[in-house]
């Protein structure tokens, strides 16, 4: 098993080493990454380079951290087809499987096997200017094309299958999965999509339109943005890539930036097309509850409660009880 920490936080290389300790004590072979070394002092692990493939052949990812650590580990395990475990060291953790004071039983469920692999959606994005290819990559959660200037919106216009839908002046556009609706999508005013539903989102940040709504489409369907350069068109002159400073004379406030889950971005050219689409390759999270049977939606329904502290005092309802 490959074992990941945010090494940052003394609870989560304390907890790490204790699952190291644990899972060599009962004859497992231990991964850890050459960048969490010296934090972790795991005696007893094999030391891999932190790529892709940390994770090449490993039965389960364990990772120790909030979400964004999480989705660091995604990085390295999506390519691999190895399923992540989170166990909650941050605040939200959405993501995460386990809390603390949990985490003794979730490795004992781990060595027994007690668990199950569901898939998450992902997305794939290019982004091109002039017809070239500047960028492509992907994301779990979310794919956000995002002002570069403060003091200034972005103008874009939106597109669905092919056919412009709305043009918008904003501060960007959100494209998440239904496991991203809980995160930036959520908190710029989107719906929450249950993780079973198969679907894409498109979200705009504090759009200046009367239609500018969130919007739910077919898994199928390709999303697109384009950037509106200052006199209405949707077209510029080439650049080298990303980063690059566009043609002279060209205002930053008519520049954005792509960001994947957070983590990785690119600079965007006035008049660049983003491009999403479902992500070839899903990301593979291990669940251990929900074992009984439980239906999915039921377990996505109290962890919102719980991880939103939502009030349900007066439910009325009783396990077992049939509808009417």
């Amino acid at each position: 098993m490959l074992v990941l920490a945010h090494t940052g936080r003394e609870s989560a290389r304390r907890s790490a080493r204790q699952v190291i300790e644990r899972l060599t004590a009962a004859g497992v072979a231990v991964r850890v990454t050459d960048a969490e070394v010296p934090a972790l002092e795991c005696a007893g692990a094999t030391v891999v380079p932190a790529g892709p493939q940390a994770a090449e052949g490993a039965e389960l990812a364990i990772v120790l951290g909030g979400d964004g650590t999480l989705l660091r580990a995604a990085e390295l395990a999506r390519p691999a087809g190895t399923p992540l475990i989170g166990v909650n060291l941050g605040h939200v953790g959405f993501l995460a499987e386990a809390e603390p004071d949990g985490l003794t039983q979730a490795v004992d469920h781990l060595l027994a096997g007690e668990y199950r692999v569901e898939e998450r959606m992902t997305l794939d994005v290019v982004a091109r200017d002039n017809g070239t290819q500047i960028a492509r990559t992907w994301a779990l959660n979310e794919v956000t094309v995002e002002k570069a200037a403060r003091e200034r919106m972005v103008e874009v216009v939106i597109e669905v299958d092919g056919r412009p839908l709305s043009r918008w002046g904003c501060d960007g556009v959100v494209c998440a999965t239904p496991t991203g609706s809980t995160a930036y999508a959520f908190s710029a005013g989107g719906p929450v999509v249950w993780p079973e539903v198969e679907a894409l989102l498109m979200v705009p940040l504090a759009a200046h339109a009367l239609f500018a709504r969130p919007l739910v489409v077919s898994p199928r369907s390709v999303l697109a943005v384009e950037l509106v350069r200052e006199g209405g068109e949707a077209t510029s002159a080439e650049v080298d890539g990303p980063g690059a400073s566009g043609e002279p004379g060209t205002l930053e406030s008519e520049r954005a930036v792509l960001w994947c889950d957070g983590r990785r971005w690119y600079d965007l050219p006035p008049g660049a097309r983003i491009e999403v689409r479902r992500g070839e390759l899903p990301v593979l999270l291990a669940r251990l509850h929900g074992l009984s049977g439980q239906p999915a939606g039921g377990e996505f329904t109290d962890r919102l409660v719980a991880k939103f502290d939502l009030p349900v005092a007066g439910w009325r309802g009783r396990a077992g009880r049939s509808a009417r």
